[in-house]
């Protein structure tokens, strides 16, 4: 069974970027119903013991499990978001060796935030804002709705935001620019991403 992994910090942690009512809403309600329907969906079936990654790719590729697919992935994926965040400061600090990569990807680290920014402005509708690896070039990409980048064996996920509207509305109302802008200038976990590029 899929279980909802703790918060890498506690409610308040990300005010006052994101506010403790939007987590524990997000976090206590929408997630916790992805993990819940996930559960319900395997219970007594051959799936119920796969690991979640295994689960997610299981589903991807069968479009009788759309439904199981839409809800194991948005646990997944909401996992990955809370471990992009933080409010540490050196854990948002950039190490000389992801920032060189950065560097050479991007031209600038603010180029690179820029482009976050953009592209999540330009996700119609639902959807999540990746910075991934692709064979060892840096690239930054949307996806709609629960899709995630861990369905392609090629592509590395370093860091994401989540831009459905749950995951800002009650702080920025339709202002997903400004909850974009705040998240990259104030809340990204750099040591999480350079993590995920050395495994």
């Amino acid at each position: 069974m899929i279980r909802l992994h703790p918060l890498p910090y506690d409610f308040k942690a990300l005010e006052p970027y994101i506010s403790e009512k939007t987590i524990r809403f997000h976090y206590g309600k929408h997630q916790a119903g992805y993990v819940k329907t996930t559960n319900n969906l395997i219970n007594q079936t051959e799936m119920e013991n796969m690991d979640l990654k295994n689960l997610i790719v299981t589903a991807a590729s069968d479009t009788v499990l759309t439904k199981l697919f839409n809800n194991s992935a948005q646990v997944w994926n909401h996992q990955f978001y809370w471990n992009s965040l933080t409010s540490d400061l050196e854990k948002r600090s950039i190490s000389n060796e992801l920032k060189n990569i950065i560097d050479r990807d991007f031209g600038s680290i603010n180029n690179c935030l820029n482009q976050i920014i953009e592209v999540g402005i330009n996700q119609f509708g639902s959807g999540w804002v990746w910075l991934t690896s692709e064979k060892g070039t840096l690239k930054i990409t949307s996806t709609t709705n629960a899709q995630t980048p861990i369905t392609q064996y090629s592509i590395k996920p370093l860091l994401c935001i989540d831009v459905w509207e749950h995951a800002y509305y009650l702080d920025y109302q339709n202002n997903r620019k400004e909850y974009l802008t705040q998240i990259v200038n104030n809340l990204l976990n750099w040591n999480f991403a350079s993590q995920n590029i050395n495994n």
